[in-house]
């Protein structure tokens, strides 16, 4: 298992980095590496995430130093979505079977997860999220039928979107995690807009099926101290509370959402009018 840590910084300090540092400090771009788990450890509300490629072999999800138990779900919770072809994620001897669209939640205390492709040919792809936790919730399989749709957004505006909502009160109990994805409809490019923050959740963004030769611009930074991080296929961008998240693509695109912090409540959010942006 390969991680990545990163440190939480002050918004103060992002007034003087330049493309470079921002990519550094903020954007994860080994998500998928073939026969690993590759994980980023933000200290920004202790958020692990990540992708898990079993191309040949199937990969098992460890603990070790960096989480203060060999295993790595001992004070965790996790949320799971298949984002590429199909498979399987079996958590202690439990199998759950996924195609691309599906998610699951695994609670605190499980201590064997592994990720297996349902064929070499074509192996699945599984991006994950994960935070600390204070009690055990059941793992609960989250077919994308089965996700709590929110049509948003309207094709006058190039953001006609539908958000899928996984790991959220209105599908299951978590402890601290919020996890869903949202996909674009053709001619649609912003995801967010007018864009927000809130104080009391940092976010992960990953963006993927960004079509080749596509790209996603990010939308970083305080609103009135703005910047921008340009984003490729199956890239992840970490947002901390007092960061705006907002993209605009030059295609249509999907993105995983991931959130920690104070509360789930998923319309918790200081919006920002479009004008009044610097």
């Amino acid at each position: 298992m390969k991680l990545d840590i990163r440190y939480s910084n002050h918004p103060q300090d992002m007034k003087h980095y330049d493309t470079a540092a921002m990519r550094e400090h903020y954007l994860f771009d080994k998500v998928f590496i073939k026969d690993e788990i590759s994980l980023c450890y933000t200290h920004n509300d202790r958020v692990v995430f990540g992708g898990a490629y079993p191309a040949t072999k199937k990969l098992q999800l460890k603990g070790g130093k960096e989480f203060g138990s060999d295993v790595f779900l001992d004070r965790r919770e996790l949320g799971i979505i298949c984002i590429e072809n199909s498979g399987s994620v079996t958590a202690d001897g439990q199998v759950f079977k996924m195609k691309k669209g599906d998610g699951l939640y695994i609670g605190k205390g499980t201590k064997e997860v592994i990720f297996a492709s349902a064929g070499k040919e074509k192996p699945a792809k599984f991006y994950m999220a994960s935070t600390p936790a204070h009690t055990t919730y059941p793992a609960v399989f989250i077919p994308i039928e089965k996700a709590n749709p929110r049509k948003l957004g309207d094709q006058s505006t190039c953001n006609a979107r539908t958000i899928y909502q996984y790991v959220h009160p209105a599908v299951l109990q978590s402890c601290q995690l919020s996890m869903g994805m949202t996909i674009l409809e053709e001619g649609s490019i912003w995801n967010t807009m007018p864009v927000h923050t809130h104080e009391r959740r940092m976010e992960v963004y990953f963006y993927f099926d960004v079509k080749p030769g596509q790209v996603v611009f990010h939308l970083h930074g305080q609103p009135q101290q703005t910047r921008h991080i340009v984003m490729k296929n199956q890239e992840a961008v970490i947002s901390p509370s007092w960061s705006i998240h907002s993209g605009a693509g030059t295609a249509a695109y999907t993105f995983i959402w991931a959130m920690a912090g104070e509360n789930q409540d998923f319309d918790d959010m200081d919006t920002v009018p479009a004008d009044k942006l610097l």
